[in-house]
């Protein structure tokens, strides 16, 4: 044990009897400590006890105004959760009855009147001892959880690279910067935000999205990079990219990857049921795959790709207007909008 801190340990005596407190002070100061607020108030406690902050206190029981039994329930509210801080009782009472209800209320230790010093300071150090070591041991949690919470945070933040860099690995094949998934990502967490989604809920997506195509890899590069309209046959393999990308990103335990493999299969479906692969229609596609859909058709449409010109804002926003109903959730389309107003604005 830190014997500097032992000798420097904070003291609270609480006695209505002037002469107690000054023997105590007396054999207190004679075993080494000096750290020592006295009072013959107990209504002080209170303010004694905020403003010192002891690490022991030394309490009479029989006190007129506020006796022991009444001071204990005071530190009850005054201790935060968890503290350890001894109380020793300071009593003539030698009754069982008091000895059992003081232990009962809360003091961890008593000695009787008269004192018998040797007893004082045994039982003192043996208390102070124990607050020694359930500071220590509140220390070492303190940083043990600090250090958990910094291990967890780069664990996330290398997840969230992870998630990144493979969601951006199929968009290299037909767009060279590969910001389209980060592009569809962020306007898709503005979407949820927007239909006021739960901050995680929006993380999630966000999290989420970039994985959309990433069963782009699966479909041959004659058809992916072919720079005009494909033909029935070629349209059919495309499309299998939606499936292709949820069965990569089958079976994940992960919930992210769960919803991006929502998202990868339902994020060409339409609102009449009229998209693909499994032509659901209206609220039986899943909101993540509704929300996507819109902002990946949006970014699409304004960004160059092998196979067309990029459109102009005015055109994609009038081109998303007359398909809300059916192509797209009206209810969707709408927070689309709101979010593209607000864009504006900044």
């Amino acid at each position: 044990m830190d014997e500097i801190w032992l000798k420097s340990a904070k003291f609270l005596i609480i006695d209505d009897q002037e002469f107690n407190i000054t023997l105590l002070e007396r054999i207190l100061r004679h075993a080494g400590f000096s750290n020592l607020v006295s009072t013959m108030e107990p209504k002080q406690l209170e303010a004694l006890y905020q403003e010192h902050q002891p690490d022991i206190i030394l309490l009479d029981l029989h006190m007129p105004e506020m006796d022991g039994y009444r001071a204990l329930e005071v530190l009850k509210g005054l201790k935060r959760e968890g503290d350890y801080l001894p109380v020793l009782i300071l009593t003539a009472d030698v009754t069982q009855e008091a000895k059992k209800r003081v232990l009962h209320e809360g003091a961890n230790d008593f000695i009787t009147k008269p004192f018998d010093r040797t007893e004082v300071v045994l039982r003192i150090q043996n208390l102070l001892r124990t607050r020694y070591y359930h500071l220590q041991l509140q220390d070492q949690n303190q940083h043990l959880e600090k250090r958990v919470k910094e291990r967890t945070k780069e664990l996330k933040q290398a997840k969230f690279e992870i998630l990144q860099v493979l969601g951006r690995t199929s968009e290299y094949r037909d767009d060279a910067t590969g910001q389209h998934t980060q592009r569809v990502a962020q306007l898709a967490g503005q979407i949820a935000a927007a239909l006021e989604l739960t901050e995680h809920e929006v993380e999630l997506i966000e999290l989420a999205t970039p994985f959309h195509d990433i069963g782009k890899i699966g479909i041959p590069d004659d058809i992916l990079l072919k720079p005009g309209r494909f033909t029935p046959d070629e349209f059919e393999q495309m499309k299998m990219h939606t499936k292709i990308g949820a069965n990569i990103l089958e079976g994940s335990l992960f919930p992210v990857l769960n919803l991006a493999r929502t998202i990868a299969l339902t994020h060409h479906e339409k609102w009449d049921g009229t998209g693909y692969p499994n032509g659901l229609s209206g609220e039986e596609i899943p909101l993540a795959g509704r929300i996507v859909a819109i902002a990946d058709f949006f970014d699409a449409l304004t960004h160059v790709r092998p196979y067309k010109r990029a459109w102009t804002r005015e055109e994609a926003l009038d081109e998303i207007r007359q398909q809300s109903g059916s192509h797209f959730d009206p209810r969707v389309v709408d927070a689309f909008m709101g979010v593209v107003q607000m864009n504006d604005k900044r």
